[in-house]
């Protein structure tokens, strides 16, 4: 097993292995548990961790989490009047999709 990287919370955690995971990689959040300890421990030893099985998914693990962390960020307004701020693409509004500037 081989670490691929440490998460600042439990949910980004389970969202990044979860998405790794439906990318084909076998991967885990470890020390999901360990930030009731925070205090005790040092901090940077308390955060949750995502393993993955194969030491050989590494380089591929490490460029598809690198590639989801720089999703580009916008803000638009929907035709429906709501505003959209984010990584979305569609209104959790009204469904409609953002305007492209083609």
């Amino acid at each position: 097993m081989q670490r691929l990287t440490q998460a600042p919370n439990i949910a980004i955690a389970t969202v990044w292995a979860d998405l790794l995971c439906e990318a084909g990689f076998q991967a885990s959040v470890q020390r999901q548990h360990l930030g009731a300890a925070a205090g005790h421990l040092p901090p940077d030893q308390c955060l949750p961790e995502i393993w993955l099985t194969h030491d050989e998914h590494l380089a591929s693990a490490r460029a598809l989490l690198d590639a989801l962390r720089a999703l580009p960020q916008r803000r638009w307004a929907c035709v429906c009047g709501e505003l959209v701020e984010g990584g979305f693409e569609q209104c959790w509004h009204c469904g409609a999709f953002m305007p492209r500037d083609d």
